[in-house]
Parts: structure tokens; sequence; C-alpha cells
């Protein structure tokens, strides 16, 4: 069995991306990891071949800021650069990871070992993880039907698909139609560390990116403007590769007292309460579980 990880990549050093530590977090277990790298005015490039691993393959890529932002598919270009990168892997399963996603080092055999449990049975098209999302601080995890709790990150290289958006893939089953994949789960979890960075980097990162998805220019980002109900203690250890980068953080993230809940936070708030009476979730996802 042949493993591959990929990845796309602009800017990342200076949009606060934790890059190096999520490719290191997954080399063990990955026999090349694709690189899709678009053009760059700060240190990403130095910095990903200081890795100095041979297993690291670099593709410069160009990004096509044309694509209209009006149409039903939004964020076009990023699924443009992370199929670019699929696109170049040769393993029977590709590993995606967004350069603020990490996997913990405990669990790296049980990853490999779901590949090789199922690399033979083709009703699994991809497998999935559960999420962790890190919100303020390295203490606290954001949990709601608002955010992803669980999604496909290795894909059947063998199969005919690609990624229309940053987050997902489509498999197709023609030229014009597709389906989301069929998914076993590993039983692992992704630690997304996106919402750690400081609010300066965040707000950076949303002038650079908001063009690709919207018309309108976003607000500064305020991490305090959040529905408290949603934020919860981190229990447990953070991935050996990740913690020298975390910045330092006492108790949980303190959400601004005075917030005004919103529609959508109301809505949330009532999820949450039929999840805890009923004993299932809201989850979003883009594939359907067959294992």
């Amino acid at each position: 069995m042949k493993v591959s990880a990929f990845t796309f990549l602009r800017n990342g050093q200076k949009l606060g991306y934790p890059f190096v530590e999520s490719i290191r977090s997954v080399l063990p277990i990955v026999d090349e990891f694709v690189v899709a790298l678009g053009p760059c005015d700060d240190d990403t490039e130095r910095m990903l071949r200081a890795i100095g691993d041979p297993k690291i393959r670099i593709f410069p890529t160009q990004w096509n800021e044309r694509v209209k932002n009006d149409y039903s598919i939004k964020g076009f270009v990023y699924g443009q650069q992370k199929s670019i990168a699929l696109f170049n892997c040769t393993g029977d399963w590709a590993f995606y990871l967004e350069g603020d996603e990490i996997v913990h080092e405990s669990e790296l055999a049980k990853i490999r070992a779901a590949m090789e449990r199922h690399l033979d049975d083709p009703r699994v098209e991809a497998l999935a993880f559960d999420y962790l999302h890190f919100y303020g601080n390295a203490n606290t995890i954001a949990w709601s039907p608002r955010w992803y709790r669980s999604e496909v990150r290795i894909l059947r290289n063998t199969i005919p698909a690609w990624g229309p958006k940053g987050l997902f893939f489509v498999v197709l089953d023609s030229a014009l139609r597709g389906h989301y994949p069929t998914a076993a789960h590993t039983g692992a979890t992704i630690y997304h560390y996106g919402w750690v960075r400081s609010e300066t980097q965040m707000n950076l990162k949303s002038e650079a990116v908001e063009k690709f998805w919207s018309n309108q220019v976003k607000t500064g980002t305020d991490y305090s403007q959040i529905d408290a109900a949603t934020l919860k203690p981190f229990a447990g250890v953070h991935p050996k590769v990740i913690q020298e980068w975390l910045p330092p953080a006492a108790g949980v993230f303190q959400a601004d007292p005075g917030y005004r809940l919103t529609r959508r936070d109301r809505k949330h708030r009532f999820m949450l309460q039929l999840e805890r009476w009923f004993g299932f979730r809201f989850n979003k996802k883009h594939y359907k579980r067959v294992r």
C-alpha cells in the first residue's frame, strides 16, 4: 500500500498557518507529501524546504484570481489548488490536510491500519475523521452544529474525484454528475488550530481570502464575539508537534458577556439541547457513512 498526503499553500507563514507542524504530523505514515505552492511573498517556500524530508514534493502553481465569486460554488480557486495537489498524488490513498490541521502522534498507527483494512473494499471511497476546532486559545474548543464535527480527509486515489471547494470532495458518476464519497470512519481526530492564530493574522487571512468567497468586505476579527454556550474546555493533550507553536494561555477563552445572540446562535443552542436530550448529532458532513 502506498499513501500520499497533499495540501495547498500560499503565504502560509504570513497568514499564521502552522503548516510545517501539519506536514510533520503525518510524514511518518505517508510515502510522499505533495504541496501545491502558490505565489508567496513571505518565507513559506524556505520553511517548506527546510523540513528537509525527501518525501515532500513541491509543485509551483498560479492562482486564477479572475474566477467570479458570485456563483453558487464559491471559493472555487481553493478547489482548483486542492485538486492540483490531489492530481499529483501517486498513492493508493490520498490524505488531505489543510495548513492548520494536525494529526496526533498517538493515532498514526490507527489511521494507517484503517487504510490497510479498507484498501480492498471498493464500497469505501474515503475515510473520515472527527474534528476538534480550537478557538481563541489552546484550552478551548468550539462545539456546535455551526462547526463541522466530522469530515473526510483521506480519499481513495483510484476513483475519479476532485475538490470543488476547499472543504470537501466529490466523486464523479459521469462528466456532469457526482456524489459525496462513501466513507468509513478512522476512529481518529483532526486537531484544527485555525482559530488560535492571533487576531492580527486572522485579519490578514480574511483580507487575503475574502475576494475568493464574497464581494463583501468583513470587519475586523474579534474572537470574543461568539456565543459562550458553544465553547468547551479541552481536557486532552495536544499533539507534540504543535505544542511549541501554541501561544501560552490560562483557562477557557472568555467570550464577551455582552455578546448579543444572533438568530443563528439561538437555532444552534436549540439544536445542542436536542442533542443532549436525545443523544444524536446535527452533524454537518460531506460524505455517506458505509462502515
